[in-house]
């Protein structure tokens, strides 16, 4: 009989706290549903597919010393074997070619007619990987070597367009190499992990604080006193931004030394655009944490603005890995039009009136979540 009654009590109280659990809608969302919706993101970027589309620079005229526009190796690739774009057509491809696999799926290349210059650009944005310069008798390929996913793409060019080889430039050559700064990875990450590092300090540093306080009811006892929400808002948020740039500062520093990194555009541009990042997160980080008590609830807030943005925004690899139709609105989304901006101060030269637009926006999404942040904002 003692040990029936204990197990049944045993029982009931397991009964209690799982309805404790499933009757909190945020625990059940978070739980569960949210993250098969990160699944679903990650396998939309990863996932593999019927056909792969790696996207080739065509620089083939005078930019580069001693190529030629005609009567080239791949000019005569290109008009033989390639599929040209269509009168009228929308694609902003210029040629495509298929190499067909049952088995391993296909691989489609689109090839672009640009300039160095533009293609350069693109290449440190992660939207090609292989640049071509043709001569009359042979093939250049420019690619980074430390870059896996160009190298198969040479590998696999290299067989339909015809024999070539790697530049390797030396002596006083007119062409640049592609392991110069701002063409390597870790010129493409250092600019993300430093946007990333705002977003999550604000995120957790602001949204956890304020949730935590009103959960072990400290913000309580602030009402009695003469404070106004804003002030005790915006010098939560100036002491976030105070440590933030200390967190950059070392970062960039070691990256300055370690990996021989360089700031190549305006250090004005970069100062406003980090500032600008930092008021959008500590925003969204106020409007996150202005209702809520609940801890459980107030991660799941935090983890649904830090986990889809980690994902999408193009820290750790570019975001033209997901399908066309999305890359138009991940672009817009504030950490991606963050780290853009500071990437292209960092590795493109950018100035001020390159990246006047994403500090407008960056600003104008922080004072707009304050302010509603502030006006459902609660002590408990």
């Amino acid at each position: 009989m003692g040990n029936w009654f204990k197990i049944n009590q045993l029982w009931q109280l397991v009964v209690a706290l799982f309805r404790e659990i499933i009757r909190e809608p945020g625990v059940l969302f978070w739980g569960i549903l949210f993250p098969i919706l990160m699944s679903l993101g990650l396998g939309l970027a990863f996932t593999k597919k019927a056909d792969v589309i790696r996207k080739v620079a065509i620089i083939n005229n005078s930019e580069i010393a001693g190529t030629i526009s005609e009567n080239t190796i791949i000019t005569g690739f290109l008009q033989n074997k390639c599929e040209k774009k269509p009168a009228g057509g929308k694609e902003d491809w210029h040629w495509k070619y298929v190499i067909k696999d049952e088995r391993l799926g296909n691989s489609i290349f689109l090839f672009y007619n640009m300039k160095w210059d533009e293609a350069m650009k693109l290449l440190k944005r992660g939207t090609i990987n292989v640049l071509l310069a043709g001569f009359k008798d042979s093939v250049e390929y420019h690619f980074d070597p430390m870059n896996s996913d160009a190298e198969l793409t040479y590998l696999k060019l290299r067989s339909i367009v015809g024999s070539g080889e790697v530049l390797e430039v030396k002596g006083n050559s007119e062409i640049k190499p592609l392991t110069v700064k701002g063409t390597r990875y870790i010129d493409f990450l250092v600019p993300g992990l430093i946007t990333m590092g705002v977003m999550m300090s604000c995120m957790w540093g602001i949204s956890y604080g304020i949730i935590e306080k009103r959960s072990k009811k400290l913000l309580r006892r602030l009402v009695a006193t003469p404070m106004k929400k804003s002030h005790f808002l915006i010098a939560l948020i100036t002491v976030r931004i105070a440590m933030n740039m200390i967190e950059s500062v070392v970062l960039l520093i070691f990256s300055l030394f370690a990996f021989k990194l360089s700031i190549q555009g305006d250090i004005t541009a970069l100062i406003l655009v980090y500032l600008a990042g930092n008021i959008a997160f500590a925003g969204i980080a106020v409007f996150a944490s202005s209702h809520t008590s609940n801890t459980e609830v107030g991660n799941g807030l935090i983890n649904v603005v830090v986990m889809p943005m980690m994902v999408l925004s193009g820290i750790f690899f570019s975001y033209q890995n997901f399908p066309e139709w999305s890359i138009g609105v991940i672009k817009n989304i504030p950490l991606a039009m963050m780290t853009d901006g500071i990437r292209s101060i960092f590795n493109e030269g950018a100035g001020i009136s390159d990246v006047v637009l994403p500090i407008l926006i960056l600003t104008a999404t922080g004072a707009l979540f304050f302010t509603a942040g502030l006006k459902i904002f609660k002590w408990h």
